[in-house]
């Protein structure tokens, strides 16, 4: 569900990235997680689950990104009979896969430089 490996592996180093869009409006992996479980669940209280947040939190953070791009990312619906749910827009699902190409092609641009950086690490240590 995340782009971060798990901490119990040696999968490291790796990139935890923030795409800065202009006037306080960003993408990030905690939004894109989000969306993903969303996408997954069905669900946004399943999705804040997974991530060990509220309900509200996850609403909040929906919220937030309906703010930043202008138009919503994930339509709802109203429980009952039928059953409620949440599912990711077009935009919603664009923006999610091309937060994930951005934080691939930059982990694959990065690779060398940060290995490097983590051989420095374990020299030190």
């Amino acid at each position: 569900m995340t782009d971060a490996p798990n901490a119990t592996t040696d999968e490291l180093p790796w990139l935890r990235l923030r795409v800065m869009l202009g006037d306080g409006a960003y993408m990030g992996p905690g939004r894109a997680d989000l969306l993903q479980g969303i996408a997954e669940t069905g669900s946004i209280a399943a999705a804040g689950r997974r991530m060990s947040m509220s309900y509200r939190r996850a609403w909040l953070l929906v919220e937030a990104l309906h703010q930043d791009f202008g138009s919503p990312m994930v339509t709802t619906a109203i429980g009952g009979r039928r059953g409620g749910g949440a599912q990711l827009t077009p935009l919603g699902e664009a923006v999610l896969q091309g937060y994930r190409q951005i934080v691939a092609r930059c982990q694959t641009a990065a690779e060398t430089e940060m290995q490097a950086l983590a051989a420095l690490r374990q020299n030190a240590v």
